[in-house]
């Protein structure tokens, strides 16, 4: 029970801390390296699986990563970029605060049901899986996103200094 209410609190501080992160980064303009760095250092956490308790099978991985991803269109959706002084920068947006609660709430209720069916290690191995396949995903559609903008600035750009 302590480790099922100490990792329900660290999602919430996280949770909220995203939420800071992210009115933080609206106010500099965007680049590709603040885009791909999270989910690069989210993916440290995958040292977890060195160890038995966290092992799951592939069908599981699976399954995680598949749902991360549709959970990830939630966040893809409120992520927009707009030009501003020849830079890129996100737009903020305050429907992610409830989406990002949302989704924690409906992870934390998922957890909670297929807790009961399998081990504390295999539930936090395939909730971990689920939040790396949710932001890489996001990430991924962010700096295609990005990208795009940042070709159609620099075609103006050229047009206009000819």
């Amino acid at each position: 029970m302590f480790w099922i209410i100490t990792s329900t609190a660290v999602a919430f501080v996280m949770a909220t801390t995203m939420i800071f992160v992210r009115m933080k980064a609206a106010k500099k303009p965007a680049s590709i390296k603040k885009i791909i760095l999270p989910p690069l250092f989210m993916s440290t956490g995958a040292f977890m699986f060195i160890f038995p308790v966290f092992h799951i099978s592939w069908l599981q991985v699976l399954e995680a990563v598949l749902v991360g991803a549709v959970f990830s269109v939630f966040l893809i959706i409120t992520s927009n970029f707009e030009v501003k002084d020849h830079d890129i920068y996100l737009v903020p947006s305050k429907a992610f605060i409830f989406i990002l609660f949302g989704l924690l709430i409906l992870r934390l209720f998922l957890k909670t049901l297929i807790g009961q069916t399998i081990s504390f290690g295999e539930t936090s191995g395939m909730f971990f899986l689920l939040a790396f396949g949710m932001i890489l995903t996001w990430r991924i559609a962010m700096l295609i996103k990005y990208l795009k903008l940042k070709k159609t600035l620099e075609s103006k750009t050229l047009l206009a200094s000819q």
